[in-house]
């Protein structure tokens, strides 16, 4: 949250997920700071438009076991609609993706794990960045949690386990990743077992 780089790989959740795995998977991190679900978004330096960069992930990285997605808090961005409904929108869409991407060899379609990011929280001036509604972001675990049990697919709440930074109200403290990192161990290895 203070300088917009990346944490180091000890807070990272992908990587924390990896070590508390203990060599039973591969996790392969995918990550893109202001990355939305389906929504174009040409004010970064690569495409952010999570569907467009998940098919080409899916073919870089097949055969996969489990696609975990925790996106959607850009989404919220006015900019994008503001609303929660527009993430879960999305997170269908990459679902769907995953549900019938042409994958090698057939039939093997990897299981999918819908991670709902932290609520945002108030930042400075008491709003999140971008102009987010903290309101809009505290839907997305709820609304995810039902798409999840609609489609079929597992379901993990990072709220319940990190929170936002309030040095801008949107991004995690390291501490906080590496939280997501371990919580999510038992899920997935419940999940691959």
């Amino acid at each position: 949250p203070q300088t917009g780089l990346r944490h180091p790989p000890e807070g990272r959740w992908p990587e924390v997920l990896s070590c508390e795995l203990n060599g039973t998977a591969k996790v392969i991190p995918e990550g893109l700071g202001g990355r939305t679900t389906c929504y174009d978004d040409h004010g970064g330096p690569a495409c952010r438009n999570g569907a467009k960069a998940l098919q080409v992930a899916l073919a870089s990285h097949m055969p996969l076991d489990l696609v975990i997605v925790m996106l959607g808090t850009n989404d919220i961005k006015p900019v994008h609609g503001g609303r929660a409904e527009g993430a879960v929108s999305g997170v269908r869409r990459l679902a769907q993706i995953i549900d019938t991407f042409p994958y090698k060899p057939s039939g093997a379609r990897p299981k999918m794990l819908i991670v709902a990011p932290p609520p945002c929280c108030a930042g400075p001036g008491g709003v999140p960045a971008a102009g987010r509604s903290v309101a809009e972001s505290e839907r997305l675990s709820p609304l995810y949690r039902k798409l999840a049990d609609e489609l079929g697919h597992a379901f993990f709440d990072a709220g319940s386990v990190a929170r936002a930074s309030q040095v801008d109200g949107v991004h995690l403290e390291a501490a906080a990743t590496a939280a997501i990192g371990r919580a999510l161990a038992a899920p997935v290895a419940e999940i691959l077992g």
